[in-house]
């Protein structure tokens, strides 16, 4: 087979049972070679069932697999097309070229190769079922549509039309793992920072946050200018805790994954990555939340000073493509001290000093402030939660318990009535 041949797809993360399978469409009749080539279709046979295992995947295994490449592979053509759809240019002729031969591979009948090796099992690889039909790799949703690009693929006649489907996924759900994931964590390593799919995240809503209609659509407000192009500001949510900052910037991450919106995490420990971060995403068709939770800085630590660079004071402009949202106790971040007002003998200049603390959350154009509910608030999250999980219990009784809860649990927040609740469907 002509895989070698590949000009724009020529190069596949974890291609390894491709690069197998296509050896043994050319040597699999060579008799001295006979029990080694058997033992590498089992071989190959035992990988795309791990596969089906880790992905979900269902149906043709083999299609499926090729149809995981093809939506993972990064490359000039998959990363012009993500969010815009089909290009013009000479490119278009060296992509039809690779889907010529990708379509042989998608046409290969394995009857002989299978017989003339003596293997077993085979028909377990071409038509698979899926146990629980879960995926430690993607949600459900991509998951069945990488299935059915699978199962297209298949029905296409020509490659032309094999390359009009993966186009028009490409243009639907994107290319690679900013396409296929909603939401990412930095990894530090020896080459630089490493971008990866954080695999379940919390699927939370924007209504299941129980009031906050105020500070929820000053937040959405500010999302949707960026999502749809328009100027935006960088974000702070702050305000006591278990109020909802960070379950609404993960709500936000749900609410816009169809529009092209992606958040990456990263912590304070991590903003020496940040330049290298943006470097990665700044040239691509997404719109990317640098998502920041919990932030603030004790006064002796100077990280802080990293992300002022980036938001805004270095020579580079940070891209349009990218926004910076944060999550704080803290309404000024860096922790101010009643010295840092007085005169002291160490600093001649000591309203610089203050001024230097506070230059950070001056570049968050948009604050938010989410407070602790009053009684009467958090007697209505308490209710509007209990009817949401079906507990079935006399309001007055539940109001009684739910005030020796929050007596004995931190207090009046959002986060304490979610967890009373919780507490409730425990015991039932």
């Amino acid at each position: 087979m002509r895989e070698q041949e590949l000009i724009i797809y020529g190069e596949f993360e974890q291609g390894e049972i491709l690069h197998d399978m296509a050896w043994l469409m050319s040597h699999y009749k060579q008799t001295e070679e006979h029990e080694k080539n058997a033992a590498l279709l089992y071989s190959c046979m035992h990988r795309l069932l791990e596969m089906a295992g880790n992905h979900g995947f269902y149906g043709n295994l083999w299609h499926c697999y090729l149809s995981n490449l093809l939506v993972n592979n990064e490359n000039s053509y998959s990363t012009a097309c993500e969010i815009v759809g089909e290009i013009q240019g000479t490119i278009n002729e060296a992509v039809l070229h690779d889907f010529e031969i990708l379509k042989e591979f998608y046409d290969y009948d394995f009857t002989e190769m299978v017989e003339t090796l003596g293997v077993k099992g085979f028909e377990l690889i071409l038509d698979y079922q899926c146990g629980s039909r879960g995926s430690k790799v993607y949600n459900t949703r991509i998951r069945d549509r990488i299935c059915e690009l699978a199962s297209k693929f298949a029905r296409d006649n020509t490659p032309s039309e094999m390359k009009d489907t993966m186009t028009a996924f490409y243009k639907e759900y994107g290319v690679g793992r900013f396409g296929l994931h909603k939401a990412f964590r930095v990894e530090h390593t020896e080459q630089g920072a490493k971008i990866v799919p954080i695999l379940n995240i919390a699927h939370v809503q924007l209504d299941d946050l129980v009031g906050y209609e105020i500070p929820k659509r000053k937040l959405i407000e500010n999302t949707e200018a960026f999502v749809n192009g328009r100027k935006a500001n960088n974000c702070l949510l702050f305000g006591d805790a278990g109020t909802g900052k960070s379950s609404s910037i993960k709500a936000i991450a749900n609410a816009y994954y169809n529009r092209g919106l992606r958040i990456i995490e990263i912590y304070k420990h991590q903003f020496q990555d940040l330049n290298d971060v943006i470097a990665q995403i700044k040239s691509r068709n997404y719109k990317f939340i640098i998502y920041m939770d919990d932030l603030s800085f004790e006064d002796f630590e100077i990280e802080y000073k990293y992300l002022k660079a980036v938001i805004e004071g270095g020579l580079e402009k940070k891209p349009a493509n990218v926004l910076i949202y944060a999550t704080s106790n803290r309404r000024h971040l860096v922790r101010e001290r009643f010295s840092d007002k007085e005169d002291r003998r160490d600093d001649l200049h000591s309203g610089d000093t203050v001024q230097e603390k506070l230059s950070l959350v001056s570049r968050f154009g948009v604050t938010i402030f989410f407070g602790s509910p009053d009684k009467k608030e958090f007697q209505n999250i308490v209710r509007v939660l209990a009817e949401r999980n079906h507990i079935t219990m006399p309001e007055e009784e539940l109001l009684l318990e739910a005030n020796k809860w929050e007596l004995q649990h931190g207090g009046l927040s959002g986060r304490c009535a979610q967890q009373f609740i919780d507490y409730l469907l425990g015991k039932e």
